[in-house]
């Protein structure tokens, strides 16, 4: 990916662990490269269409003045999660923070933290079966929407399914939704289990009706083999009422263990499906690409 470079960028704060430095500071110098699109601002020569590296510069240094933090670890972080958010058009960062002053009663030349975030492409898998299913989805999609670590980019129809597994219950309703998101695979986790959590989830029975279920179908590409959580989800492309909906917006989206397109797998699943769509999401629909 194209990449923006800022070098040596000094700041004076007052970050640190020990009283000196929070009441005197230091110089730090930070370096960060912003991954981003440069081919359309070089053929364009538009400065809207690139990452405007001047308020990017500033962005930095207001916000390592105005804020106070024990580690440059946390400086790292907290910075490079702000930019992520402030300027859409940066889609990963390397960022380094580099404290020559350190106060260590050793002879050294620097001290530095290096981190790389990115926003991360997410699918989720989102269904209901009990009470009002559209609005618990809808509640669902809405608490993405509220998210600042999250961007929802697309949201599926949601159809109606039978419900999988041995225990008699009403039919689902189901979609998926695209999302970006700042979160780590556990983190996203953790996020979607409160969401369900605020729709009055239980989990009493398993394969048992439920207010609300999300599940990570997939995560960029990774693989992730955990005890509490298996990307890309174990049986994705054995259900249909994931593959359905999560064709309306990823057809070419990849499974990295079959290395198979969702389009490829719902074929295989059901040669002759066809999507029964129920009119979609009542909130936010996502204008048509």
């Amino acid at each position: 990916m194209d990449c923006i470079k800022i070098r040596q960028l000094e700041i004076f704060a007052y970050h640190g662990c020990n009283e000196d430095e929070k009441i005197n500071g230091q110089k730090f110098y930070v370096d960060a490269n912003l991954y981003t699109d440069v081919r359309t601002p070089g053929l364009s020569d538009d400065l809207e269409d690139t990452v405007n590296y001047a308020k990017a510069c500033k962005f930095i240094n207001k916000f390592m003045t105005e804020n106070r933090f024990d580690l440059i670890e946390a400086v790292a972080e907290q910075t490079t999660r702000g930019l992520l958010k402030e300027f859409p058009k940066i889609k990963a960062i390397d960022f380094t923070i580099n404290k020559p002053n350190a106060p260590i009663k050793l002879p050294f030349g620097n001290v530095a933290v290096s981190i790389s975030r990115k926003w991360n492409k997410a699918y989720l898998s989102i269904g209901s079966n009990i009470g009002d299913k559209e609005g618990y989805l809808n509640q669902a999609i809405d608490s993405l929407y509220d998210d600042e670590n999250c961007r929802v980019l697309a949201v599926s129809k949601f159809i109606e399914t039978e419900p999988y597994g041995p225990v008699e219950q009403d039919n689902f309703l189901n979609g998926c939704v695209e999302i970006e998101t700042l979160y780590e695979p556990k983190e996203l986790l953790a996020t979607v289990n409160r969401i369900e959590a605020e729709a009055n989830r239980t989990r009493e029975i398993h394969w048992g009706p439920r207010t609300l279920d999300i599940d990570i179908v997939l995560y960029n590409n990774d693989i992730v083999n955990e005890k509490d959580l298996l990307i890309p989800h174990v049986e994705m492309h054995k259900r249909l009422f994931v593959l359905e909906p999560l064709k309306q917006i990823a057809p070419y989206a990849v499974h990295p263990i079959l290395n198979k397109t969702v389009s490829q797998m719902l074929e295989e699943l059901q040669p002759d499906n066809k999507c029964a769509g129920c009119g979609g999401c009542s909130m936010k629909q996502m204008s048509e690409q």
